[in-house]
């Protein structure tokens, strides 16, 4: 349904304070969001899959609005992808590195499954960016009219990079947030900042940053649902 959550309406603009939005796709991000999403950055920069994508409602239609994406860190932990066995009690691994056994495998558990470990407090954060949708500014008739798509924004692990791509930690698990904001004609504009935009975050959009998949179902389910995977569906590399 419509999301108007985020940051609370109480003392926004009345151009932003009704402003809700719908993500696309909801139950192929919830489809992922059951495996535990990942997504491929690299150092040219590797574009979202599935895209963020939202349908915008209740903004002013002759008003002139920006709309911006950003990523938060959803935790204070890096990641690996290990094996774990189907107990509860076994969580502690070997104390070397790289070390692939926990410390006391449960005798009656012969099967083991991966996922997802806690693997050490988390690196310093990436220079935090904003990706801008191409289309800012428009008015708001224009964004409610059609579905907005963030098709053209980029996922890194190159702190160095220049080219405004959206630059993350591999291993670290990041939330998306969408943002609304109001083109504030006022000359004093500033003193307002803070009341003139909404954000918007949806939970089944969390993801994990890799440099290549981990989850075989993750791959899997890229490749079924993703129409720029058909060279990996027809047994050909990526084009």
């Amino acid at each position: 349904g419509w999301a108007s959550e985020g940051l609370r309406s109480s003392g926004k603009n009345r151009r932003v304070c009704h402003a809700a939005a719908r993500l696309e796709m909801g139950s192929l991000w919830e489809e992922f969001n059951r495996l535990g999403t990942e997504m491929i950055v690299t150092k040219a920069g590797r574009r979202m899959f599935p895209t963020f994508q939202v349908k915008l409602s209740g903004l002013d239609p002759l008003a002139d609005y920006v709309l911006l994406m950003d990523f938060i860190p959803l935790d204070d932990k890096r990641y690996r992808w290990g094996r774990s066995y189907g107990d509860a009690g076994a969580g502690e691994w070997g104390a070397g590195p790289g070390s692939a056994q926990p410390l006391l495998a449960p005798p009656r558990y012969a099967f083991h499954s991966s996922s997802w470990l806690a693997a050490g407090r988390a690196d310093p954060a990436a220079p935090g960016r904003v990706h801008f949708h191409p289309d800012s500014p428009a008015k708001g008739a224009q964004w409610m009219r059609q579905i907005v798509s963030f098709d053209k924004l980029k996922l890194t692990n190159n702190l160095l990079d220049d080219n405004g791509h959206i630059i993350l930690n591999s291993m670290h698990r990041y939330q998306p947030r969408f943002h609304v904001v109001f083109v504030d004609p006022r000359r004093d504009s500033e003193r307002f900042a803070h009341q003139n935009f909404k954000s918007f975050s949806f939970p089944e959009t969390q993801f994990m940053a890799v440099t290549a998949y981990q989850n075989h179902r993750i791959t899997q389910l890229k490749i079924a649902s993703n129409p720029f995977a058909k060279g990996f569906r027809d047994g050909d590399p990526e084009p």
